[in-house]
């Protein structure tokens, strides 16, 4: 790749000041990502950190019998693998390209060398971590205690948050992973969504109608994640 890399896209990079964000810049690769791919598995040493920029990654926790459900997203608000700065790390779960597009890749050598020697980048990564906990339990009160349509309504929001169109590429198949549902129920779900008129629903695609709508229909967890990005990565979502 030619040119400089468009690091203001990613905002975990945009917020380095130019010093910082120097130690890293010589090891940042672009990469495409295609939707699907598998990036990390459980137990798997985090050897390379993603800084989304127009990507969308899910992170999932798979239980024995291969079930899965979706514990948090990651945009281009954060990073993926970004404990790896800090020390060697083994993935906790499975990483996937939920949304495809473009990420910045760094190695985890020069990644912690940069962490090192940066306060910034420390400070950083401390606050991703910590929002990111906050994302992953909040998930787990969601897919506990909220119905499904709620739960539909937040993961449309947040991936909309990421992205800059209004449709989401995604096949019934995926979106009864994030949610951890049959897809007979996702089918259901997106019909209801529909008649709503806040949605369109064709066959792996879904177009957001009204925005509005679908914040009134989504559960709280919504809300109370973005308030926890916005407080410790300010601007995470402008």
């Amino acid at each position: 790749m030619t040119g400089p890399l468009p690091t203001s896209m990613n905002r975990l990079l945009f917020a380095l000041p130019p010093e910082d964000k120097a130690l890293l810049t010589p090891h940042l690769s672009q990469v495409e990502l295609e939707k699907g791919r598998l990036l990390y598995e459980p137990g798997d040493l985090i050897d390379q950190a993603y800084f989304p920029t127009d990507c969308v990654l899910s992170l999932m926790t798979l239980m024995d019998n291969g079930a899965a459900i979706e514990s948090a997203t990651i945009g281009r608000e954060g990073a993926l693998g970004l404990m790896a700065a800090v020390a060697p790390r083994q993935s906790l779960g499975r990483a996937i390209v939920q949304a495809p597009g473009s990420a910045l890749r760094i190695a985890a050598a020069p990644l912690h060398e940069a962490w090192r020697r940066s306060a910034p980048l420390r400070e950083v990564v401390d606050r991703h971590n910590e929002a990111l906990f906050g994302h992953a339990i909040q998930s787990v009160a969601c897919n506990a205690l909220h119905a499904v349509e709620a739960r539909f309504c937040r993961w449309l929001l947040s991936c909309h948050d990421r992205l800059d169109t209004n449709t989401v590429c995604l096949t019934q198949e995926f979106l009864a992973d994030m949610l951890g549902v049959q897809r007979t129920t996702v089918t259901a779900v997106a019909g209801s969504l529909q008649t709503k008129g806040v949605i369109r629903y064709r066959r792996g695609v879904v177009d957001i109608l009204d925005r509005a709508g679908l914040e009134a229909m989504a559960c709280e967890c919504y809300g109370a994640v973005r308030r926890g990005y916005e407080r410790l990565l300010p601007a995470s979502f402008s």
